[in-house]
């Protein structure tokens, strides 16, 4: 395999939002060493460095620096492959867990963590996310969004990581992370192609993340009527801290009053939502990163607003490679009620370990997407589902999951609708079949099927494409 180091960016060198040939300058990244190698203090099998780095000068005068972490194994050996995560955005060398530091420990993967977090609490904190606003607001341009900065920070820790030749060569680059880190890892694998695989946790492969507009005070009038109605049903230390959620998630936002005082349009302000968001859409990207070879596997939940466009997901681009958990929520605070986070969730976090093993050493292949047919009887009240798998494959657990009824998204009911499930059957054919019938007729039914699929011992859970069937 062809070393990255020093390659040029062509694929996306035209791209208007990222400056791809900057983003590989390491003069600029200002280094500046916290602690030298040394084993870490954790574990002695790894040696770590503490740097900071200069991500981007975002605006005349307002540098963005954070925090990363390099991990090597300690036996000196250069690293081939990388991983290219996230760790708090305090100045305090991190050191891997979970099946990253399997990888670490074990495969010889180098493990590079960038300091992450929302943009209030960047440095300046209770600044930055000001002066994002007060600059978007002055020039409509997309650079000044979440997205753009966290995909930004995770693209400089990469180069950050090469400017140490001797302890990083890699040949093959993967990304990751959960919410704003996962959409950090689908904007570096979509617009830099030094990465050459991503697996995103809860971050949107199509559709806008989190709310229905960008500028408040857009979004439809009957969303935030079925908000107030949760807030005044719900358990109170539920709704208090939804409602603090839903503060913070405004602060990254403009308000229309803000958007007509600076003179935006009706156009502009309509269209700002899909603008912040382009960057980390992957469904917009398709063919360029499937040309590229980019390898990406999505893990997310059926209850989260974060990835609102299932359905359409399922409609457009049914072989998309994802694992989608029924009743899987984004995560929040402890007191929210939720019950199944999808970032913590053992199943999720074997699939990253098996999805890397599989991309760096090919210690398994990925068992391709199930292939789903379905029939409704409205006068049985009974769907039939089926689903294929390509020839070889053959799952050990497979389950049928449905939902009635399903609550809007970008509302908090959609976020504790309740799924149902069977067990699914072989045939002769080799084919996995259920059948449910139902006790009454919903306006909608929502259903897919999750299947878990072991090889060389490496478990990798993955569903079908989101199905919906109205019926009324």
């Amino acid at each position: 395999m062809a070393i990255l180091l020093g390659l040029a960016s062509t694929s996306f060198a035209a791209d208007p939002l990222f400056d791809i040939q900057s983003i590989r300058d390491a003069k600029s990244l200002e280094v500046v060493v916290l602690e030298d190698w040394k084993p870490s203090p954790k574990d002695s099998s790894v040696r770590q460095k503490l740097i900071e780095i200069t991500v981007c000068e975002w605006w005349p005068g307002q540098k963005v620096r954070l925090p990363v972490t390099l991990n090597a194994p300690a036996d000196g050996k250069a690293c081939r492959n990388i991983v290219v995560a996230n760790q708090p955005l305090a100045k305090r060398a991190a050191t891997p867990t979970g099946g990253q530091l399997s990888l670490l420990k074990n495969y010889g993967v180098g493990i590079v963590l960038i300091g992450m977090g929302t943009i209030d609490a960047m440095e300046p904190p209770g600044e930055l996310h000001h002066g994002m606003r007060e600059q978007l607001l002055k020039t409509r341009n997309p650079r000044y969004s979440p997205a753009w900065i966290w995909g930004m920070s995770q693209m400089r820790a990469l180069t950050a990581a090469m400017t140490e030749p001797e302890v990083f060569q890699p040949e093959k680059v993967l990304t990751t992370g959960g919410s704003k880190r996962g959409v950090a890892a689908a904007v570096a694998g979509i617009h830099d192609d030094r990465f050459t695989a991503i697996l995103p946790v809860v971050a949107p492969p199509l559709g806008n993340p989190g709310a229905a507009a960008y500028v408040m005070g857009t979004e439809p009038k009957r969303l935030g009527e079925i908000d107030e109605e949760f807030y005044r049903t719900s358990d109170s230390g539920i709704a208090k801290a939804m409602r603090e959620r839903a503060q913070r998630r405004a602060d990254n936002r403009v308000t229309l009053t803000q958007a007509e005082e600076a003179g935006w349009t009706k156009e502009e302000i309509e269209g700002m939502t899909d603008r912040v968001w382009n960057a980390c859409r992957i469904t917009d990207f398709l063919p360029a990163v499937q040309e590229r070879g980019l390898a990406f596997f999505y893990n997310v939940g059926t209850n989260d607003s974060v990835t609102p466009a299932l359905v359409s997901l399922g409609e457009h681009h049914p072989d998309f490679p994802i694992c989608i958990i029924p009743g899987g929520q984004h995560g929040g605070p402890a007191t929210a009620g939720f019950t199944r986070r999808v970032p913590t969730l053992p199943e999720v976090q074997d699939n990253f370990l098996s999805f890397a093993r599989g991309h760096f050493f090919g210690d398994r292949e990925f068992p391709g997407s199930p292939q789903i047919e379905s029939k409704w009887d409205a006068g049985t009240k009974a769907l039939s589902v089926t689903v294929t798998f390509p020839e070889g494959v053959s799952p050990e657990a497979n389950a049928l999951w449905w939902s009635k009824g399903r609550s809007k998204p970008y509302t908090l009911p959609f976020e504790y609708d309740e799924w149902e499930s069977v067990e699914m059957d072989s045939d002769p054919k080799g084919r996995l079949t259920a059948s449910i019938r139902l006790e009454t007729i919903p306006e909608m039914l929502d259903f897919l099927t999750l299947h878990t699929d072991t090889e060389n011992g490496l478990p990798l859970t993955v569903s079908s494409a989101y199905q919906r069937i109205t019926t009324k």
